[in-house]
């Protein structure tokens, strides 16, 4: 399904929806961040997506890390809570989402690389190499947060 993204645009549509989500920062041996091209707008992107009913926060970022980069990872913290109303997210059958979005830091454990459905690249990108990428501004500010020490989560 495709997926147009709108931040601070006045032209976006009106949100109808809002779904729970997850994203995971999960970095290699050598600092690099692992990251995902979506098939559903073809930006880049941390791995993650909705919660299932009975999931918990934290296993739907383990699953969907999975599911999306062939990784297994273990969720270590939270990076912070990403709720702003003026970014939504406009998909071809009606919906709109309001974004909501729970990202949590996450060590890898095991699995390879590989691609999925919603994925249709996976890599591992230095911190000096994410300017070269599309990616929202909104994803890039989960990013940015990910990969700073911060005292304390992000909530906005």
């Amino acid at each position: 399904m495709a997926r147009v993204d709108y931040f601070n645009d006045p032209n976006a549509p009106e949100a109808n929806s809002i779904v729970p989500s997850v994203t995971a920062v999960a970095l290699n041996g050598a600092g690099e961040i692992l990251l995902i091209r979506r098939t559903d707008n073809n930006l880049w992107a941390l791995p993650g997506g909705g919660i299932d009913i009975g999931e918990s926060a934290a296993a739907a970022a383990v699953r969907e890390t999975r599911e999306e980069t062939g990784f297994d990872v273990e969720v270590t913290g939270l990076v912070g809570i990403y709720t702003d109303p003026a970014h939504v997210m406009a998909y071809d059958d009606g919906e709109v989402r309001q974004q909501f979005s729970i990202c949590f830091h996450a060590r890898i454990t095991g699995g390879g690389l590989r691609t999925s459905s919603e994925s249709k690249e996976v890599a591992f990108v230095h911190p000096h190499g994410l300017d070269r990428l599309e990616i929202h501004p909104s994803m890039r500010l989960r990013i940015d947060h990910g990969l700073a020490c911060r005292a304390a989560p992000w909530i906005g």
